[in-house]
């Protein structure tokens, strides 16, 4: 069997669980009255979402985990990179299980505090590096225009902000229907791409069950949406999307195979710098999804739009560096 079959095997799994179990989720959220409440500060006409069940991307992540498991052991491949990527997965997952169950528990938009999240994700990231090691890790860390160098300090910080970076950068996008959802399948996708063209069956399997989980959980996520993904999904998503770059030696790639992301990070960045400066801000709100929705925008033309610029982004990196 060649590995893009057993890794399109791997993204039936993780699809079918994912159906399976999700509307199980969405029901017994519903039962318990459990639903995420909308933040005061955003768009008003998001505050009839409030009570819409969260934490979906519980169900993804392990279906995800459990799928890249029994494909990459069923093709004897079960090897450290595959548990690297699990444990980053589950250990991002965490976090956010944390921070929406602190969210649940309390009937309120504010769950871990922002110190406590920072030190988990940094602690995460640390626990990459330290089973990583010299296996996976060659210290060597390109910087454009300065080339190659070597500095085991640089690469362990470098390590830890990409990853506490995207696991924030992703949250952040996670803010209207399916928008981080399709933005997430199309980096996995290309990241899927770039590992089976290095044949490496572990990367490979591991993105496409990410994305067979991501793809059914869309089917619930997409305007309106049935259940949320949740801090549970978002930061898994968007550190290990990180983790997946550096294991494929193509870090700087996500800047624009997650240019979506990493705009709407600036956005608040700059947004934050330009009111705490100037006392104006720059946006009508941010992160910039919301600009666009106050400008008149539906969450549907946000989406496709923003998807198609996340498309642009992977096809432009590959066409320059494939």
């Amino acid at each position: 069997m060649s590995i893009m079959q057993a890794s399109c095997i791997a993204l039936v799994s993780s699809l079918t669980l994912t159906v399976i179990f999700l509307p199980l989720l969405i029901k017994f959220m519903h039962s318990h009255h459990e639903g995420q409440e909308i933040r005061d500060e955003g768009p008003k006409w998001h505050q009839k979402k409030s009570g819409t069940p969260t934490m979906g991307g519980t169900i993804f992540v392990i279906a995800a985990v459990i799928s890249v498991i029994w494909v990459t052991a069923w093709q004897h491949s079960l090897n450290k990179v595959v548990w690297i990527l699990v444990i980053s997965l589950l250990g991002y997952g965490i976090i956010g299980f944390l921070d929406d169950g602190i969210k649940l528990y309390y009937k309120r938009n504010l769950g871990l505090r922002a110190w406590q999240k920072l030190a988990l994700q940094i602690i995460i990231a640390v626990v990459i590096v330290l089973i990583a090691s010299s296996d996976h890790f060659n210290f060597g860390l390109y910087i454009p225009f300065a080339g190659v160098v070597h500095s085991v300090a640089l690469f362990v910080i470098f390590i830890i902000f990409w990853l506490v970076g995207f696991s924030n950068a992703v949250n952040l996008s996670d803010g209207l229907d399916g928008l981080a959802t399709g933005l997430s399948v199309v980096a996995y996708g290309t990241y899927a791409y770039i590992a089976f063209k290095q044949k490496n069956f572990a990367i490979l399997a591991f993105c496409m069950s990410v994305i067979g989980g991501l793809i059914a959980f869309f089917i619930f996520n997409h305007k309106p949406a049935k259940i949320f993904m949740g801090d549970a999904g978002s930061l898994a998503l968007g550190g290990v999307l990180a983790t997946v770059s550096i294991m494929l030696n193509r870090p700087w790639s996500l800047l624009l195979v997650g240019i979506v992301f990493v705009c709407e990070t600036a956005s608040v960045i700059m947004q934050v710098i330009s009111f705490q400066t100037t006392g104006k801000r720059i946006f009508k709100m941010t992160p910039i999804h919301h600009h666009f929705e106050m400008l008149g925008w539906s969450e549907w033309k946000v989406d496709i739009v923003f998807w198609i610029v996340g498309l642009v982004g992977s096809i432009l990196y590959l066409a320059i560096w494939g």
